[in-house]
């Protein structure tokens, strides 16, 4: 079966605006032996499957050594970028069965991850999954019993995670720099072809080049349809539509920042705007969610939107906002922007007619220096990427035997909510989710 903590290294202020380079720690960084060869394969060798092995491979010490896919196109593909001696196939079990593998990394079609991940792990293989983690949420806890039963490294490719943007968010909000959290919301905008899921159809697509009944076989049989292998991602049966492709990015940062464990209360609304092309899923998306008080967070509120019909090619962001401040993430940025605290018991206005009253005169009210209204922490230039941080973590996870932070658990308490919101989506319900067992809460 196969398918296709950072320190300020500088500051200058502009204004009222104050900006720092943001420099990745020293201990970050490390030398190869000969001998710490990774050997990786890739499933699913499309957009996101090679531009996650391309983005391996800049790391020192790893290679490919075979790749999957559905469609023969990818696999000639694939010995045209890698090499002709790598070895392909169809088949993903084939690739698990080598011993030259020391672990692959899966960019097939959502519907596959569930599976694909157990085999590899189960057969000694470490996994790095593109996000979200399982199709379903009741294939969750599978693949968190294969990492805990199999101790395979397995990582989640919300690859944000890694970023140094999300760093210094989770070091600023720990050390109060916005005061007591209590709301925060995430935008994700696209307006291309491309970018909404209207990928390329290749022009020899047809049965006897992709693997169409394998593709199948573990969801509802259909004719041959090129627009189902292809574009997947706006048929149920295959992808996970905006809240699995983008909103699942926006919970693993909002996570690993607050080290929450995740909502508890999810509903979403929204529609089919603009790319009626026979996707089955909304272009525009909107989710709120309720984050209980826990010892790691106080109780907050979340928003997320995603709009595949942004005139204005829109932003990507994710924003915490506390009693004192607020902070915009993004992967290679934060801009914190700060509020003079405000006693929410003391009345400003009685505070200074009793002290008009004692004096006998007007008060004489003295201002003090203040800071800067916004700072912005920017990557040091030089910056390798978020991207390349995730895939770094887990190259090095398999040197060290070390997990990493984006595993299973983590990894699915990100996804859960996101597949919830279409179910709230689609079902027109809220839905209760217990975010410490991983299960949905019925009601």
């Amino acid at each position: 079966m196969a398918l296709g903590a950072s320190l300020p290294l500088f500051s200058s202020f502009k204004g009222k605006t104050k900006t720092y380079q943001l420099v990745r720690p020293l201990h970050r960084k490390s030398k190869y032996a000969a001998n710490d060869q990774i050997n990786l394969a890739l499933v699913g060798a499309g957009g996101m499957g090679n531009t996650d092995m391309q983005t391996a491979l800049r790391i020192p010490g790893v290679r490919i050594v075979a790749a999957c896919d559905l469609y023969d196109g990818r696999l000639e593909a694939c010995k045209q970028t890698y090499g002709k001696d790598i070895f392909t196939t169809r088949d993903y079990r084939e690739i698990l069965q080598r011993d030259d593998v020391d672990g692959i990394i899966i960019g097939t079609p959502d519907h596959w991850h569930k599976q694909i991940s157990v085999d590899a792990m189960m057969s000694g293989k470490a996994v790095y999954c593109e996000k979200p983690m399982v199709h379903h949420v009741e294939e969750g806890m599978d693949v968190v019993n294969a990492q805990r039963e199999s101790g395979q490294i397995f990582q989640v490719g919300s690859q944000g995670m890694s970023s140094l943007g999300n760093e210094k968010a989770k070091e600023l909000l720990a050390a109060g720099a916005i005061g007591t959290l209590n709301y925060a919301e995430g935008f994700w905008a696209r307006n291309s072809p491309f970018g909404a899921w209207q990928y390329d159809i290749p022009a020899d697509a047809s049965p006897e080049t992709v693997g169409w009944d394998d593709y199948l076989s573990n969801t509802n049989p259909y004719e041959f349809d090129p627009l189902r292998f292809f574009r997947w991602r706006n048929y149920r049966d295959y992808g996970t539509g905006v809240s699995g492709d983008l909103f699942v990015h926006l919970f693993s940062s909002l996570h690993f920042i607050t080290n929450s464990k995740g909502p508890n209360k999810i509903q979403a609304t929204g529609g089919l705007r603009y790319w009626k092309d026979g996707r089955e899923v909304p272009d525009v998306l909107l989710g709120m969610f309720d984050y209980p008080d826990t010892v790691e967070h106080p109780a907050f509120n979340l928003s997320l939107r995603v709009n595949f019909v942004d005139g204005t090619s829109g932003s990507t962001y994710l924003r915490l906002v506390g009693s004192e401040g607020a902070m915009d993430v993004k992967w290679e940025e934060v801009v914190l922007r700060k509020n003079e605290a405000i006693d929410p018991n003391a009345d400003p206005f009685l505070a200074q007619k009793n002290q008009e009253v004692k004096a006998d005169r007007p008060a004489y009210l003295r201002k003090k220096m203040s800071g800067p209204e916004e700072i912005v922490y920017k990557a040091d230039k030089g910056y390798l990427g978020a991207h390349y941080d995730h895939l770094y973590n887990f190259i090095n996870g398999i040197r060290t035997g070390k997990q990493v932070e984006e595993d299973a658990v983590f990894g699915f308490r990100a996804a859960a909510p996101a597949l919830l919101c279409n179910d709230s989506y689609f079902n027109n319900e809220i839905v209760h989710w217990d975010p410490v067992n991983m299960k949905v809460v019925k009601k």
